[in-house]
């Protein structure tokens, strides 16, 4: 039999591979999420997430500066606070420590892309993303909080807000509150489509974040549905969403997918800290190719429609890809 075409002829080499590749990531793709402890001289690693540091605000700047000399456009701030109260009422402190940070990286690095996730869940001592009302998270009451928060890191110089919370109607919240206090150039990010996951572990090992009671599946997405993300996402768009996001990414690329085809924003896809986790665990027991399978999980969620990826692995990626 003769075969009138060979897609093995435009494998043969790594140069023809290199020339037909379809999707090829930038150090520009890139989110480096961050998180910033209280006090001074605070360097601890994060046991679940090996090579993953809390720092307090002193240190944040050499972080970043590595960031920038890396190429990477941009992080993603998550805050520890001092103390916490059923309030989470440090989140909205002038002086608290995502405050403190975005300061000292806009006066230090100017030209990162400095954004602040929006949430209570680090800052309460219950855990959970809201304020609470008879042993229920309160949506509405929440809303007013998370606007302040926002409102807050736009004064300390955020660049962009990015609210995880999941509360209904919290997009358009903030985006009132930033036009009203002037900050209406201060694009928001939304945690549009985040599920319910088990992936979430080791974040919340470095975020002091895990709930204390319940769950937080009254309130983030069933990971058994598709067809509620794109009404989420568009409810999002209609209340000043400016960037969409998916949360997982790895094992959500059918969403990412599905949201890509269906809305002009930009795209954000959050590789989050147990698909990290999974691959650093795998790695250091050589069972695998760890820069081989951190490009393919990064590339996979490229190719599914991210526009942005949020990866604890942005350093490390860009570092090959400056080879």
């Amino acid at each position: 039999m003769e075969l009138l075409f060979r897609p093995r002829r435009l494998r043969r080499t790594a140069t023809l591979r290199r020339m037909l590749r379809e999707t090829r990531l930038r150090r520009e793709d890139f989110i480096y999420p961050m998180f910033v402890a209280p006090g001074k001289g605070v360097r601890v690693e994060v046991p679940s997430m090996p090579g993953v540091f809390r720092l307090s605000t002193d240190l944040v700047v050499d972080e970043a500066r590595e960031v920038v000399d890396l190429g990477i456009p941009a992080v993603l701030l998550f805050g520890l606070p001092r103390t916490k109260d059923d309030t989470g009422s440090e989140a909205a402190a002038p002086r608290g420590t995502v405050q403190q940070a975005v300061a000292r990286l806009k006066k230090h690095t100017p030209e990162l892309v400095v954004i602040t996730d929006v949430c209570l869940c680090g800052y309460t001592t219950h855990g959970h993303c809201g304020l609470i009302h008879e042993g229920e998270v309160d949506n509405d009451a929440t809303l007013e909080v998370l606007a302040q928060v926002a409102v807050s890191h736009a004064e300390a110089g955020a660049d962009m807000v990015a609210p995880s919370d999941m509360m209904d109607g919290r997009v358009v919240a903030i985006r009132e509150a930033l036009d009203e206090r002037g900050f209406e150039m201060v694009p928001i990010m939304s945690y549009a489509v985040k599920y319910a996951s088990s992936f979430y572990g080791p974040f919340r090992d470095a975020a002091e974040s895990a709930p204390q009671f319940g769950d937080r599946r009254g309130y983030q997405m069933d990971p058994a549905n598709a067809r509620e993300a794109v009404r989420e996402a568009a409810l999002d768009v209609e209340e000043g969403a400016d960037i969409l996001m998916v949360k997982p990414a790895l094992p959500y690329l059918d969403i990412i997918s599905q949201l890509a085809a269906e809305f002009d924003q930009p795209l954000a896809a959050y590789q989050v800290s147990g698909e990290y986790a999974m691959i650093k665990a795998a790695a250091a027991k050589g069972w695998l190719d760890e820069e081989a399978v951190m490009l393919e999980s990064l590339t996979a969620i490229k190719r599914a429609g991210a526009d942005l990826i949020l990866t604890y692995f942005a350093k490390q990626a860009a570092a090959f890809l400056e080879k």
